[in-house]
């Protein structure tokens, strides 16, 4: 599975983003798609994926997926300053219940830059 991640950018707190990622591959139909965040200093985290939300963006981040576009969304309401970070989207096989471990994805996509000026 392919990747390519876009939609990053300079926003004020309170403000939106939507980021959207271009998915390919023969098999694409077997994987999910979710979306990691990796801030300065600190590790990768999941963030959101078809069945799960991190703490911190919970009521803020929805996912979707468009499969006739083959392209899964992140739509981020309420930005924070602390949302600043470069995304990853991520293919994986299974849906799993909870957080995505690194070791789980099987394909990453470039990461995109969402800076959040307060």
């Amino acid at each position: 599975v392919q990747l390519q991640a876009s939609g990053g950018g300079l926003v004020q707190a309170g403000g939106s983003l939507r980021l959207s990622c271009a998915a390919s591959g023969r098999t694409l139909s077997r994987y999910a798609l979710g979306w990691f965040r990796q801030a300065p200093g600190k590790e990768r985290e999941c963030v959101a994926t078809p069945t799960y939300y991190a703490e911190s963006v919970k009521g803020r981040f929805t996912i979707s997926r468009d499969n006739a576009e083959n392209t899964v969304y992140l739509q981020m309401n309420s930005l924070k300053p602390e949302d600043t970070a470069l995304y990853y989207c991520a293919a994986r096989l299974g849906y799993g219940r909870d957080s995505w471990s690194l070791s789980s994805v099987s394909s990453w996509g470039q990461g995109t830059l969402v800076t959040v000026s307060s």
